[in-house]
């Protein structure tokens, strides 16, 4: 009996102390809710008593900014999709990024040798960027082509989203280069150097001639396999001819069994299908790489106009003004704070 009078007392002191967490955790959340609506109506009172200053602050920064958009030059947008080969890509990124920071720092004579235009046409360029352009569908084919360059040991070491988390702008195939000029033909113009800035380069030139000539001589691999493989047809053709002609039809020569040496027609054919792919894939192989760089598309003969909203000063200037303001008075709140409290403790 005074067992089973200790066990009740020992469940009934758990669940107070359950019941006494349980109601500690209910007011701990209803604190931080007291707390959060106690800042929010800080904040609402706040921008009450300094409502009119933040007004004043959108209405200078709109005139301000809607005065800077109209005297600023519209800005045309230009962009070219690519496709690098020989691991040219990161070059190219390099010489992108060389480019842009010739136009930010308006280095306008170092940016037309290097663009092959004039300094009246370089002082118009903005922006020069480059990124990557492939999607999901991209991605996918791209690991199963790297997938199958491994072994099975590898092949089982790595999947997909391995594979998606060291993604980044050099693994992609295809890539947009983005020109930001005022004058809506200059990307146009720089199309040209900006390709040969790569073909010319030494090494990519060596590397492109070293492919064409593994090519070549996979080619014509193929077309002496080709020509051996018709010539064994015909002769097959002629052994048919010659048993078709032959007056006792029991007697025929059959080559699979009393020339196990010599390949079958069947085989003959596969092999012929065999080299066909294999004569496709390569003609595809030389036309992706008979340029170091594959303008997939080129850039337009006039940019579009940028009119992007969030993007004109007379949104960010008023967002400017009001952000200032509201830190300034932030400040001098705080500041006030400060001396209230020095005064309340000494």
């Amino acid at each position: 009996m005074k067992e089973n009078t200790s066990e009740e007392i020992d469940l009934g002191e758990l669940f107070k102390l359950i019941g006494n967490i349980f109601n500690r955790f209910i007011g701990f959340i209803n604190n931080i809710f007291k707390n959060l609506f106690h800042v929010f109506v800080l904040f609402l009172k706040f921008i009450r008593i300094h409502f009119l200053k933040f007004t004043i602050a959108v209405f200078i920064g709109a005139m301000l900014g809607g005065y800077l958009d109209y005297k600023s030059q519209p800005v045309y947008r230009s962009s070219m999709i690519i496709e690098p080969n020989f691991n040219s890509v990161q070059q190219l990124y390099n010489n992108i990024e060389f480019y842009n920071q010739l136009a930010e720092q308006r280095e306008n004579k170092a940016l037309s040798e290097a663009l092959h235009i004039n300094e009246e046409e370089a002082q118009n360029i903005r922006q020069v960027k480059i990124e990557s352009f492939s999607d999901q569908t991209q991605r996918i084919k791209q690991f199963s082509e790297f997938i199958s360059e491994l072994d099975s040991i590898s092949q089982r070491k790595v999947d997909y989203d391995d594979y998606l988390k060291n993604f980044n702008d050099i693994n992609a195939k295809f890539h947009k280069i983005q020109i930001d000029a005022t004058s809506p033909e200059i990307a146009k113009k720089c199309q040209k150097a900006i390709v040969k800035s790569i073909e010319n380069n030494e090494y990519f030139t060596l590397q492109k001639e070293i492919n064409d000539r593994n090519i070549a001589l996979k080619d014509s691999i193929i077309e002496k396999q080709q020509e051996e493989i018709n010539d064994l047809q015909a002769f097959y053709k002629k052994i048919k001819i010659i048993e078709a002609q032959k007056p006792d039809a029991n007697t025929s020569i059959n080559l699979a069994e009393n020339q196990p040496d010599q390949v079958s027609e069947i085989e003959l054919l596969n092999q012929a299908r065999k080299l066909k792919d294999e004569k496709i894939e390569l003609n595809n192989e030389k036309a992706n790489t008979k340029n170091t760089i594959n303008i997939i598309s080129e850039f337009p003969n006039k940019g579009a106009l940028v009119n992007d909203f969030f993007n004109k000063k007379i949104v960010l200037t008023p967002i400017i003004f009001v952000t200032i303001l509201f830190l300034t008075l932030i400040l001098i709140s705080l500041n006030k704070y400060l001396v209230n409290y020095e005064k309340i403790n000494t």
